[in-house]
């Protein structure tokens, strides 16, 4: 960007008419204001010295003009030498003129330089003298260069109180810079006020110092509040921009149109914001490979786009860029740095598969399958392995029995073309196939003349090849009368040779015959009849009978086939009624339907003849025969017969003559349905024989398992009562043991009889329970029994000690009791006392 006034007073392109334009403005404007810079003694061109605020003076100026041609100033105010300047007497001043078109305004701002030395030895005394009327203890702008070359100390400026006409006045500073951190970078003299800074300041470090200056009297009295002091610190441009990246990566599709946005850069400055430092241009220095140039930068966004459509990624498929940022708006003497820009040509579908010939020809056996017979190759020119390089082969033509398929390599991108399905030589020997190739991507292109399809023509040639006997039709039928001789020739299967359409040569072999009715002739493949040929039987379906040849060459090679014998039936089967037992339910019909099958063809079937065949009277008289239909009688009974079985033997002949004899079993039932007497036949046809029904089953069934149910509860609770001790009664009038006789007591041996418990006492006193019934006489000695009565037991008189004995009632065993011997001295003492006793009851059973 130019700087602004680029029409200088002084400068050889004045004419007489500008020049005079410029006293015109010289004379008319108004002072705006003044600046005063503190610059170095010497000054390289394009330096920058310092920023004037131009929107103060005159926001609408559009004509900028300086009095100076050594100097110059941009649109942001920043003021550059054009020249080395040297300020040889300390300082220079010039003056900037702004003028607006519109308003037709002027103004001017006067700009004074001021070298170290002038600064040192003048200034402060000048202003001081002129400017002490107008003094104030107020903040004064201030402000430094950054990175300012001295020489230090530094004079920025004076600061002053009015009360220095009544008081002698102390000034000192406080903040950054003085005591904080950076420390002691400026000082202020107690005396005079002057402000001094003690070395170089980087403004990315230090954007601003705010200080605050104190005014007092030697003995610590303060005529004036603080002061603050704000200290800006001017930017210089010393920081190069950098790009964000010092490599970047963009891709952008082949064809692309004019305008297409490939990618964007940026780049940073550490300058001060929003000033000509920190105004960015961006710009392309050179492309690789060479020229014509195809690509464009925005100079203030850094968005690189396309300036061409011919991009072609199958030409050149990646381009190199050198860019460059530069500060200063991009003038000459702004700083720059640069980077690469690696573009990337992404690859679309804009070249179709070609095949590289456009004919092909091969040949395949016939009767092979699955094996491949032509590889096909194309060009591509776009990207390997991708789906705008990948190739989608079609059979359009030629394949219209499916015989073929054609796939494509994965790896070669070739088309294999199979045979998937057996050709026949003898059917064609050539077949011409149209095979066309696209791409997996689809074609992006816009119109264009070429068809979107390549084609190739290939021919394939089916050889021969020797296939052995051909089975065709696999099922052959002869037709044979079922009577016929055995040893009967007849014609067989023939298999043919499909080289010669004949069948010399052919061997023939029977591999399956179920029932074994016929011979296959080696040679000629006829048969023979081996045994007798029934229609009827189980293996015949339909009336044919199948048997299975096998078809041999002199090769070995063979083919199998079947031989469908259809038999010609004869009337050899006369007819016959299969139910061979009638129900009639008198109740409710006199009569029985009858009905007779014949397993011959209905040329040989009905109509039936239906007769009774008896000698005997009595059926005659009782039986009748009515004809219903072709196949069908009605049997009915005459005389009221009386319920029973009957036989009726019955005639049945076919059409030709030949009959059958059958005896039917007629039951006369008392029934309304067949079903009824069939249940009951014995009550309703009057026969004795007695049938239980399944209620009557059930019924005894029940009653079996209620008495073992009875049965079982008496062996339990007999169990558990011969399980229980017991102890004899105190009161032995209720259960006492008598003797019936004097006499010396013997061996008493007792048997069981029921199972009964019992009481014995021995010698010792002690006792013992066993079971008694009765007593049982045994060797001339009398027996005991016991007696029901009172509730006192032996032990309580005898001792402790007893022992229990129990006979097995299962078993009707006997238990001896040989343990104990009983005196009747002992018996005696033992009942006596308590025969007064009026609780014995029972009685005393006495034998002898």
């Amino acid at each position: 960007m130019a700087a602004v006034g680029s029409t200088r007073s002084g400068s050889p392109a004045f004419g007489l008419g500008h020049l005079l334009t410029l006293t015109i403005l010289a004379l008319a404007s108004d002072a705006c204001k003044e600046v005063v810079l503190q610059v170095p003694s010497e000054l390289p061109a394009e330096k920058f010295v310092g920023r004037v605020n131009l929107m103060d003076c005159l926001k609408s100026a559009d004509i900028v003009h300086l009095s100076d041609p050594d100097f110059q100033v941009l649109e942001d105010g920043s003021v550059y030498t054009t020249n080395s300047v040297v300020l040889s007497s300390g300082q220079r001043s010039f003056t900037i003129w702004l003028f607006s078109t519109d308003s037709q305004e002027e103004r001017e701002i006067s700009v004074h330089l001021e070298g170290p030395l002038e600064v040192l030895n003048k200034r402060p005394h000048t202003e001081k003298v002129l400017s002490r009327a107008k003094r104030r203890w107020a903040p004064i702008p201030c402000s430094m260069l950054e990175n300012s070359l001295g020489p230090f100390p530094l004079f920025l400026q004076q600061i002053q109180s009015d009360t220095d006409q009544n008081y002698t006045i102390y000034y000192s500073i406080r903040g950054p810079g003085v005591d904080k951190e950076p420390l002691n970078l400026f000082y202020v003299e107690r005396d005079t006020g002057n402000l001094y800074c003690t070395g170089r300041v980087d403004r990315e470090q230090y954007e601003s110092f705010e200080l605050t200056a104190f005014a007092t009297t030697p003995d610590g009295y303060t005529p004036e509040y603080p002061l603050p002091l704000l200290i800006k610190i001017e930017d210089e441009n010393d920081n190069y921009p950098i790009f964000t990246q010092k490599l970047y990566s963009f891709t952008v599709q082949e064809n692309s149109r004019i305008g297409s946005t490939v990618g964007e850069v940026c780049a940073t400055d550490l300058d001060e914001p929003d000033t000509m430092h920190t105004r960015l241009r961006y710009s392309i220095l050179e492309q690789s490979p060479s020229p014509p140039m195809l690509f464009t930068m925005h100079p203030s966004t850094g968005v690189i786009t396309t300036t061409s459509a011919q991009l072609d990624r199958e030409l050149i498929d990646k381009y190199q860029l050198l860019i460059k940022v530069q500060d200063m708006d991009g003038q000459y003497f702004g700083l720059h740095t640069t980077a690469k820009c690696i573009i990337t040509i992404e690859d679309v579908n804009d070249n179709l598969p070609t095949f590289t010939r456009t004919t092909y020809v091969t040949s395949v056996e016939e009767n092979t399958v699955n094996v491949e017979i032509l590889r096909l190759t194309v060009q591509d020119k776009d990207l390997v392995n991708s789906p705008n390089w990948r190739a989608n082969y079609t059979i359009f033509k030629g394949n219209e029995y499916g015989n073929f398929k054609i796939v494509t390599d994965p790896k070669t991108n070739e088309g294999i073309l199979c045979v998937i399905k057996p050709l026949d030589y003898e059917e064609r020997q050539q077949v011409t196939l149209q095979i066309g190739v696209v791409n997996e991507a689809p074609y992006t292109r816009e119109a264009s003349s070429k068809s979107p399809m390549s084609t190739a023509t290939v021919t394939v040639t089916v050889t021969n090849q020797d296939e052995g006997p051909e089975c065709i039709p696999p099922m052959q039928t002869v037709r044979i009368r079922e009577n016929v001789l055995v040893g009967t020739r007849n014609d067989g299967y023939k298999a043919y040779d499909p080289e010669t359409r004949s069948s010399n040569g052919i061997r023939y072999r029977k591999l399956s015959d179920p029932r074994g009715w016929v011979t296959v002739n080696e040679d000629s493949g006829s048969i023979t009849i081996f045994r007798a040929l029934d229609r009827e039987a189980e293996t015949v379906r339909n009336g044919i009978y199948n048997i299975t040849v096998l078809a041999l060459d002199a090769d070995g090679r063979s083919c199998t086939g079947t031989l469908g014998i259809i038999l010609e039936d004869v009337n050899d089967n006369g007819p016959f009624i299969p139910k061979q037992t009638v129900v009639i339910c008198k109740a409710t019909t006199s009569s029985a339907e009858i009905v007779a099958v014949d397993l011959d063809e209905p040329v040989n079937g009905p109509p039936f003849d239906f007769s009774l065949e008896s000698s005997d009277s009595e059926v005659q008289r009782m039986w009748r025969l009515t004809r219903i239909n072709d196949t069908a009688a009605r049997l009915s009974y005459q005389n009221d017969p009386s319920f029973g079985s009957y036989a009726v033997p019955i005639r049945v002949t076919d059409r030709l003559g030949l009959s059958s004899l059958t005896t039917l079993n007629v039951i006369v039932c008392d029934c309304i349905t067949e079903s009824d007497c069939t249940l009951r036949s014995g009550e309703r046809t009057g026969y004795a024989e007695v049938r239980l029904g399944p209620w009557a089953i059930l019924a005894i069934l029940l009653g079996i398992a209620l008495l073992f149910c009875i049965l079982f509860t008496l062996v339990c609770s007999v169990s558990r009562a011969s399980k229980q001790q017991k102890i004899l009664p105190d009161d032995l009038a209720q259960q006492n043991l008598i003797v019936s006789n004097t006499e010396a007591p013997g061996d008493d041996k007792v048997y069981s009889t029921n199972g009964l418990t019992t009481q014995t006492m021995g010698a010792s006193g002690q006792t013992g329970f066993t079971t008694m019934g009765t007593g049982v006489k045994s060797g001339g000695q009398e027996t005991i029994e016991m007696v029901k009565g009172g509730q006192q037991t032996l032990d309580s008189r005898r001792g402790a000690g007893y022992h229990h004995h129990t006979l097995d009632t299962c078993r009707g065993g006997h238990v001896e009791v040989d343990n104990y011997r009983h005196t009747y001295s002992e018996w005696y003492n033992f009942i006596q006392p308590r025969l007064g006793d009026e609780t014995i009851r029972g009685h005393t059973l006495i034998k002898n």
